[in-house]
């Protein structure tokens, strides 16, 4: 397993301070029931090895309480499917075969990966989707318990710095997960080092206790977090604040706290809104490293094609699910192309409410319960553009930043506008892997977070387009000059695209937002509330969006069929 590099792993594991003693005191915890209504408790799971593997995993899946395929208990005469071969729906898949059901995916487009999608045009390649992949070794996991290695089928590096921030005074700060890098880009702006270093072991604190409980046992439900955490531990989770306020608390500079204020583009939400435990996120990078996968990121999906080969993994491409039937109070398979496929258990990677709404075909009431409770996170535009020069002055991930950030979070996410002035995301792959554009060119990723689409008051593909200009003209105004004049090849995809391609909730590209006003940051259930054997993986339940969270959902939703299944 991959281990961390920075030296603030080790500082942070050995400061760590321990969980509070589980006192089973609910009753301080009831309002949090009511933000988070029902969150579910597992076990970490070990899986089925298949033939040749070896037995020395057999001693995991006996502790981890699952089934072998040698027990009494034949998974294999179980058929799951799977909708939808996201990242979320491919980690289930691989999970649940390695618990040994018989797997079979349907995906309704051409390749698998979901939003984890890759452009090849004119000698430039670009990852339409995620860029950054952090927390690698929640993948090797899958790799581990097929007793094979993930640095066989995906090659991974880390990056320095891990991104670039410029300011609109003309300020350029570097990340780097070194505490003497850091202290020096501090100096820089009149940031005291030790501020830097109280915020990151703050942030280390939050991660220790979200990743204790909600992300490593899976929990969905409220009574669950109770028993796991208590009373007393519940409260260290800085529940009061927002992320920018206990940022603001940390960090005197405006130029630190926007750019820890915009950890939460990972999960496309405001700093403003986003409870402070979501702090928790810069330590995913900083003690974890940030990486880049040789090739483009896509390479992800075909590591985990060929693994899912390897164990018999049935994909269906080019397969929409139009319908999930039910019989009684039980799905009882789903209907592709025309085609009724019966399943004993059936996982959605299509969001909670698309699902509900487009394949079961709910009622608006129960539809408009859970719009109240889970409304998207953001969007943006996807602009990707080839050059025929590079740009110095960038590193590997990039930062433009809004001179008045606090406006474009309130743009986006309390009006609903395209922001006047966003903060702007810059991928230039180009830096690091010389195979993804010609020589001496450019392929630049750009990306703006944007408001999810308003069904009542629609955006138009040419709206779009003339918010891209905007983009261009801040970008060339902070230093790409002649941005314009570069441009040899052009892709846009907007929310109208990405809802399209993916069965999005209104196109949002993260799943659900994190709202401390409207669900405490937490997502749906993994199991429907109304159909016991269908369950949900991906961005809109728990733990969330972005690549390492969707697989370990996937993950944690076998872990849950095999022990609702037991």
């Amino acid at each position: 397993m991959l281990q961390a590099k920075s030296v603030f792993d080790a500082e942070y594991k050995t400061t760590r301070k321990p969980l509070q003693p589980r006192w089973g005191h609910y009753t301080c915890l009831t309002f949090i029931g009511i933000c988070c209504d029902k969150l579910g408790k597992m076990t970490d799971a070990a899986i089925y090895i298949p033939q040749g593997s070896g037995s020395v995993y057999r001693k995991g899946m006996a502790r981890a309480g699952l089934a072998s395929v040698t027990g009494k208990k034949r998974m294999s005469d179980k058929k799951v499917i799977v909708i939808g071969a996201g990242l979320g729906g491919l980690s289930a898949a691989i999970s649940l075969r390695q618990a040994g059901y018989a797997v079979e995916i349907f995906e309704k487009n051409a390749k698998i990966g979901g939003k984890l999608n890759v452009l090849k045009e004119h000698g430039y390649t670009f990852d339409l989707g995620p860029s950054i992949l952090t927390l690698p070794h929640i993948f090797e996991r899958l790799f581990d318990r097929s007793g094979r290695k993930m640095a066989d089928y995906i090659h991974i590096r880390a990056l320095r710095p891990h991104w670039r921030n410029f300011f609109e005074d003309g300020v350029t700060l570097d990340l780097y997960p070194e505490p003497e890098k850091m202290a020096a880009e501090a100096r820089k702006v009149g940031e005291p080092p030790e501020n830097i270093h109280r915020f990151l072991k703050y942030s280390a604190d939050l991660y220790d206790l979200t990743n204790d409980g909600y992300f490593e046992q899976g929990l969905d439900r409220w009574q669950d977090f109770a028993k796991h955490y208590g009373a007393f531990t519940f409260f260290q989770f800085d529940l009061f604040r927002s992320m920018h306020q206990a940022v603001a608390s940390h960090l005197k500079t405006r130029y630190f706290r926007d750019i820890f204020d915009f950890f939460i583009k990972y999960v496309g939400s405001s700093a403003y809104s986003a409870p402070a435990f979501m702090n928790s996120i810069p330590t995913i990078q900083f003690r974890y490293d940030l990486w880049y996968v040789d090739g483009g990121l896509y390479n992800i999906a075909l590591g985990l094609q060929r693994l899912m080969n390897e164990l018999g993994i049935q994909i269906h491409l080019n397969n929409e699910v139009n319908e999930v039937q039910r019989e009684g109070a039980r799905v009882s398979g789903i209907v592709a192309n025309g085609t009724f496929h019966a399943a004993d258990i059936v996982v959605s990677n299509m969001e909670v409410i698309p699902a509900y709404e487009k394949l079961l075909r709910e009622d608006r009431t129960f539809i408009a319960s859970l719009e109240k409770k889970y409304e998207p996170a953001c969007s943006g535009l996807v602009l990707d553009i080839g050059l025929d020069c590079q740009y110095p002055q960038l590193a590997h991930h990039n930062f433009f930043f809004s001179g008045h950030q606090k406006e474009h979070f309130a743009a986006v996410f309390e009006k609903h506008q395209l922001p006047e002035d966003p903060t702007i995301y810059v991928v230039a792959a180009s830096k690091t892997d010389s195979t993804v554009a010609p020589v001496g060119c450019d392929c630049l990723k750009i990306l703006p977070h944007i408001p999810y689409i308003d069904d009542a008051h629609p955006l138009t593909r040419e709206d779009y387009l003339r918010f891209k200009e905007r983009i261009m003209d801040k970008l060339e105004h902070m230093g790409l000059t002649d941005l314009r004049k570069h441009v040899v090849f052009e892709y846009v995809w907007t929310p109208l695209d990405i809802r399209a391609n993916y069965h999005s909730n209104k196109g949002s590209i993260y799943g659900v937002v994190s709202s401390r006003w409207k669900n405490l940051a937490f997502k749906a259930p993994k199991q429907s509330t109304l159909y016991p054997n269908f369950f949900f993986v991906g961005g809109s339940v728990n733990p969330g969006g972005g690549m390492p969270m969707v697989v370990l959902c996937g993950q944690n939703v076998a872990k849950k069929i095999v022990a609702w299944d037991r």
